[in-house]
């Protein structure tokens, strides 16, 4: 390329950019420049402030009890949310109100089954519902003492929920409780208590009848371990989850007044409290201050919207207590009993 040729492109792109600049100059100056001098201001001593110096947290003194502790949590966001969670319950129990709670296996598999059943025999708790995974736990905790199989070290080989007893007598459990005209969680507890395993003192369905507790579980077909061996009765597993998600429905319909916590259940249960929640309003039943509490490590779409604000929205209350279940559920367990 020849120098005159090179002077011209260089010329061309300089005079190009300043056409742009000045292109873009033409515009900006339609937008003010702001003088902050002319800013007003008031008081902070005049403003209403959220945090407030009695609010904060409380150091903690060495020897201290546990109501101390409890004193001590800041009433700010989340440790206010929690104060008001355990007095909703306390108030509930002295009324006489229904406290009901839902959850997922993982709260057992975390080793909360003592934590529960402690709250079923206290007569805190008036109902449990579990998705069927939690009959899983529940029976292999009181059947052996252990639960829980390495998924990722079984899955390649095939082996993964194939374990021959859980699956041949909880699905017989459910076959012949179903007969009985029994749902799936009294046929699983009734079962357990009939064999009378070593262990089980850990089993939360057995506890539930053992204490006349209404103890529901709630099935999708092929999530569950025992939906893929030999003697799996699909009409009968179909028919004792219907049993009992009416007899949830039965519980929902007297939670005026009461509290219902959600724990660890991203998608199943919150779905069926909703249906609950609509059938209970549709039959007739008074069903607007409540207070639901959903407790888990993340916040979830269904969990929100199905549990702490739709049901809610009719003049309940709705709560969400993030944390690990192995933490939050011992310390609000405790929290509550202290006040009882």
């Amino acid at each position: 390329m020849s120098q005159i040729a090179r002077n011209y492109l260089r010329s061309w792109h300089l005079n190009s950019f300043f056409s742009l600049s000045l292109s873009f100059s033409d515009v900006m100056h339609e937008f003010p420049n702001i003088d902050f001098s002319q800013i007003s201001t008031y008081s902070i001593f005049e403003r209403t402030s959220l945090v407030q110096v009695n609010a904060c947290a409380s150091p903690w003194k060495k020897g201290g009890d546990f109501s101390a502790f409890l004193a001590s949590l800041p009433e700010i966001l989340a440790g206010k949310d929690f104060h008001r969670v355990v007095k909703k319950v306390v108030a509930a129990h002295h009324k006489e109100r229904p406290v009901v709670m839902a959850f997922g296996a993982h709260v057992i598999k975390c080793g909360l089954s003592p934590i529960l059943i402690d709250l079923m025999e206290r007569g805190i708790v008036s109902a449990i519902a579990l998705n069927g995974a939690g009959i899983i736990h529940d029976f292999e905790l009181a059947y052996m003492g252990h639960t829980s199989e390495d998924v990722a070290a079984a899955i390649s080989s095939g082996e993964f929920g194939m374990g021959r007893e859980t699956g041949y007598i909880l699905n017989e459990a459910i076959t012949q409780g179903g007969k009985e005209g029994w749902g799936i969680g009294e046929s699983v507890g009734r079962a357990i208590i009939a064999s009378s395993p070593q262990f089980v003192k850990y089993s939360l369905t057995a506890a539930a009848v053992r204490l006349g507790i209404p103890v529901t579980v709630h099935v999708a077909i092929g999530t569950d371990i025992i939906h893929i061996h030999p003697n799996a009765n699909g009409a009968a597993i179909g028919e004792g989850s219907h049993r009992d998600f009416k007899r949830f429905t039965g519980v929902v319909s007297q939670l005026e007044g009461g509290v219902y916590f959600n724990i660890g259940s991203a998608v199943l249960l919150p779905e069926v409290f909703l249906k609950a929640v609509s059938v209970a309003r549709n039959l007739g039943y008074q069903l607007q201050h409540f207070t639901t509490v959903n407790m888990d490590f993340i916040r979830q779409y269904r969990p929100t919207q199905n549990v702490v604000c739709r049901p809610t929205a009719d003049g309940g209350e709705g709560f969400s207590l993030i944390g690990h279940h192995e933490l939050l559920l011992p310390l609000l367990a405790a929290a509550i009993i202290e006040q009882v």
